[in-house]
């Protein structure tokens, strides 16, 4: 049996060399790049099952080719550069991963709306220059933040992950909402959260929590209809997909005051080629994808993906399937 692993992201797969004798004899592991055109005529056509980083592409050109394959199992939620018609048409079952990294995500996104709140990093890179200016204390203060009491935490896209960062952060006393048009008001009430419209969300927002799944059904579900009915004073923050918030509209937005500022972990053109313009608004602070990364969530991520890779070929259904 042969198992194909089309990755650049890590270097370490001693969970896989170790996972995947114990239940398949006679495995032969390979491992590719995401230019593996040569590696694919030479022995990835023979695979009997693929495990993908999100970023591989795997277009119908190369499905074309597989002669054995009966799984493509992502190492996360991305699947969106796998061409899943062409897979439908040679039976190949894709999965990926839900619900691995969420307590994850919540951290991020606490961290951000304190970052937001604070404004620590600020406050220590102006500390020496109002010194010497003789301020200190509130006087260095040119606008005062309210209480996270007193403000109102928009969680857009109320899933695993929305759930995640509302248990989060209740301890803070931050009002906590959520925009969501698969749940009712009662499915999301039950979670001590009030549900609000669209518009009204974006309107009420201190800060926005972006967690809509990167479908194309959402690709630029946020744009500039909605930055203009936010506060002034709101923030944004994304962690699901680059492609769900009109990138340039954010920027626009920011440079304008529409919003006061963004904290994405995710961009529409990943990975970056580092002449992206959102690199270069002070007021969008662009993290590198790492949201979702701890040492448990690392753990969980691989077991999960080889978990569904081993049910999909002993003929069982997989914990995460996508086709």
């Amino acid at each position: 049996m042969l198992v194909w692993i089309i990755d650049e992201e890590w270097t370490d797969y001693d969970l896989e060399n170790e996972y995947l004798p114990k239940v398949f004899e006679n495995v032969d592991i390979r491992i590719s790049n995401y230019n593996y055109e040569e590696d694919l005529k030479e022995f990835g056509y023979k695979a009997d099952a693929i495990l993908a980083q999100v970023y591989a592409e795997i277009p119908r050109s190369t499905i074309e080719n597989l002669e054995n394959c009966k799984v493509i199992s992502t190492y996360g939620g991305g699947y969106d550069r796998i061409d899943l018609d062409a897979c439908k048409e040679k039976g190949i079952r894709v999965t990926n991963i839900q619900g691995y990294c969420a307590e994850d995500l919540a951290d991020y996104t606490l961290a951000a709306i304190y970052h937001f709140n604070k404004k620590i990093q600020y406050y220590a890179n102006t500390c020496l220059e109002n010194v010497k200016a003789g301020k200190w204390g509130s006087l260095v203060i040119e606008k005062p933040t309210h209480r996270l009491s007193e403000e109102n935490l928009v969680i857009v896209g109320f899933g695993a992950i929305g759930k995640a960062i509302a248990d989060k952060v209740k301890g803070t006393g931050i009002n906590i909402y959520a925009v969501d048009e698969f749940l009712s008001e009662t499915e999301i009430e039950k979670y001590g959260v009030k549900k609000l419209d669209w518009e009204e969300g974006f309107k009420m927002a201190d800060y926005i929590s972006v967690n809509l799944k990167g479908i194309d059904a959402n690709k630029n579900k946020i744009s500039m209809n909605e930055f203009k009915l936010m506060k002034n004073t709101a923030s944004i923050i994304n962690t699901s997909r680059g492609k769900v918030i009109n990138e340039s509209d954010l920027i626009e937005a920011v440079r304008s005051k529409e919003i006061a500022g963004a904290i994405v972990d995710v961009i529409t053109n990943e990975p970056p080629n580092g002449d992206e313009e959102i690199f270069l608004e002070k007021n969008i602070l662009v993290t590198p994808h790492i949201s979702y990364i701890s040492i448990e969530s690392m753990k969980a991520l691989k077991e999960f993906a080889l978990g569904n890779l081993e049910a999909v070929l002993k003929g069982e259904e997989p914990r995460d399937p996508v086709i």
